[in-house]
């Protein structure tokens, strides 16, 4: 079949590999100037099934209201006279029971750790390189309820066979060295030994030069602007007054659903923003070996190669492009506080995205009322993660096969 692809973020770019290695003719268009260079770009860097579960859990509703007069606060919600909005939290709220959040944490568990073997065998296939690592995430607890937290998230990972230790504060240090520097209380940790890092944009770039030598085509800076429709199918996507017709067309396209609204698809994804800094590693024995994720502040902290990745908070704003100093300010100095000297925090490059978020937690893949046209969204902070699993799920649906049942 002749397929579009919409979106060339990690899940647009696995769905066209999958797709273009099952035979078909895919193109996949880009708004941008190349691949990876929106929500993949700078993300925290962590490939963590480990961790894979929905942010709408039992407390957060309480916890995010104590969090919105907190400048750095890991999540703040920023009100807008916006249905889209409203609705989304009044979803996500309904989540937040202890019932909802065991399913779709269950649900979202089996698709990352599936993701993550074809992300494995993909690597074995095609020898992809991407500043990857295989050091496994180190969560760090300050406090001592913190730890208790830790312990009730180890039993879960018992239950699912996932492999992890619970540490003392000694052994976080032995881990972790770098964090020996700090002044920062540590009360324990949690190891997911098997979760890995890596630069998804460095893997999306790769990856498009991959399928692209498989056949697949990409047109960048090329922005779409509508979808043709016959009856109950698309018949060819809109690109200005160019119309180029396909027998399937898949929306990769992160947060940005406004190509589904005049169909009558409400998908409920809406973009949290997230920050992070990239900074170059100036200090070998004071920076981290691998990741480490610190539960006090939710923020992210990830070797890439002779980089260090810091990246956290969250704002349900829109699409709010402000990059508010205090925000900036105090993710810095968490990084520093944490791995002190271990990297040139002053002259590290800042960035925001916008993870598309859904409000139970679960991405949607699936098939529309229109029979050729796919989704292949809502992945919020787990992209990453998720890309290959569902790249790969994508092109079982687009041929009628059954999933993985490791993910049904």
């Amino acid at each position: 079949m002749k397929i579009i692809v919409i979106g060339a973020g990690v899940v647009g770019v696995t769905s066209a590999w999958y797709l273009t290695r099952d035979g078909h003719e895919v193109t996949v268009l880009e708004a941008r100037e190349g691949a990876g260079l929106e929500t993949s770009f700078g993300n925290a860097g962590g490939v963590c099934p480990g961790f894979a579960g929905p942010w709408a859990a039992p407390g957060m509703p309480f916890k995010a209201a104590k969090w919105m007069f907190q400048p750095s606060a890991p999540l703040k919600v920023r009100p807008r006279v916006s249905m889209h909005q409203w609705r989304w939290l009044a979803q996500f709220v309904a989540n937040c029971t202890p019932e909802r959040f065991a399913a779709n944490k269950a649900r979202m568990q089996k698709v990352a750790h599936y993701s993550k073997a074809c992300l494995v065998a993909l690597r074995q296939e095609t020898g992809i390189e991407y500043d990857h690592g295989e050091g496994g995430v180190l969560q760090v607890f300050q406090t001592p309820d913190e730890l208790e937290g830790g312990k009730r998230s180890s039993a879960v990972l018992t239950e699912l066979r996932i492999p992890h230790r619970i540490l003392t504060a000694a052994e976080v240090l032995e881990v972790e060295p770098g964090l020996a520097r700090s002044d920062v209380p540590l009360s324990g940790g949690l190891q997911l030994t098997t979760d890995e890092t890596g630069d998804c944009h460095l893997f999306c770039k790769a990856l498009a030069r991959l399928a692209t030598a498989e056949g697949a085509q990409f047109r960048y800076d090329t922005r779409v602007t509508g979808l043709r429709l016959a009856g109950e199918k698309i018949t060819a996507v809109k690109v200005g007054p160019e119309e180029i017709e396909a027998d399937a067309v898949v929306i990769a396209t992160g947060p940005q659903i406004d190509l589904l609204k005049p169909l009558g698809l409400n998908v409920p994804v809406y973009p949290v923003k997230g920050y992070s800094l990239t900074a170059e590693i100036t200090d070998e024995t004071a920076a981290p070996r691998s990741s480490v994720m610190d539960e006090h502040s939710k923020v992210m902290i990830t070797r890439l190669g002779t980089r260090l990745r810091a990246a956290g908070i969250a704002e349900l704003a829109g699409f709010d492009d402000r990059m508010p100093a205090p925000v900036l300010d105090g993710l810095k100095a968490r990084v520093a506080e944490l791995f002190p000297g271990a990297a040139d925090y002053e002259a590290a490059a800042l960035w925001h995205g916008f993870r598309p978020m859904t409000p139970d937690g679960p991405s949607r893949v699936e098939k529309t009322r229109y029979g050729n046209l796919f989704l292949n969204l809502g992945h919020g902070s787990n992209g990453w993660t998720q890309a290959c699993g569902t790249g790969q799920m994508m092109a079982d649906l687009v041929a009628d096969r059954p999933f993985d049942p490791a993910v049904r």
